[in-house]
């Protein structure tokens, strides 16, 4: 089954610059719950890689982020999809953490544990530093333009980014149209007449 990398805030649900605390705070992005659930169905494996600072800076505990996870996959579920695993760095910018975007780190993870390599694999980010740990360990990024995804669009546009063919990079409205085109893409010839 192909792979398929997601960022968390601002792709499934609403970014907060003051974190995302509780299970009370998290809202899901209209519309990207059921995109999940369409590329579960289409045999997509998911994995979510999703920078939690906010773990490390003492603004949740641990119980808090796990329940907003439990949530996540629970209501991915009530649609019939799944999620194959979510991958979190709880350190701080300035802990120069391996694993925390644009490191590359949580990707390895995702490699070790899911026995699957992100190399080639579609990755779904509002954020630069999405896009660049998607460059850097040979996945394909694409923005989608919730969250900060407008804010990077402009670095994109205006050349403040420093990022490797920056204008090849697909970008959409959200992650419901960004799945519409992988389902697109991913669909069997025979298919794409429909």
């Amino acid at each position: 089954m192909p792979l398929l990398v997601l960022d968390r805030d601002g792709v499934i649900n609403r970014e907060s610059d003051a974190f995302i605390r509780s299970l009370e705070e998290w809202q899901p992005l209209p519309g990207s719950l059921d995109a999940m659930a369409r590329l579960s169905k289409a045999k997509y494996d998911i994995a979510i890689a999703t920078n939690q600072s906010g773990l490390g800076r003492g603004y949740f505990e641990l119980e808090q982020l796990e329940a907003i996870h439990r949530q996540l996959c629970r209501e991915v579920e009530a649609r019939g999809g799944s999620i194959a695993g979510i991958f979190f760095c709880p350190h701080r910018p300035e802990d120069s953490c391996p694993c925390r975007k644009p490191a590359t780190g949580l990707l390895a993870a995702i490699e070790a544990e899911l026995g699957q390599s992100p190399k080639g694999a579609p990755f779904i980010g509002d954020s630069l530093r999405d896009l660049q740990a998607a460059r850097d360990y040979g996945c394909k990024p694409i923005l989608v333009l919730t969250g900060k995804g407008e804010k990077t669009l402009a670095q994109l546009q205006s050349g403040g980014a420093e990022i490797r063919d920056a204008d090849a990079i697909p970008v959409y409205p959200d992650l419901a149209a960004a799945a519409d085109a992988l389902l697109c893409d991913y669909a069997p010839k025979s298919d794409r007449s429909r």
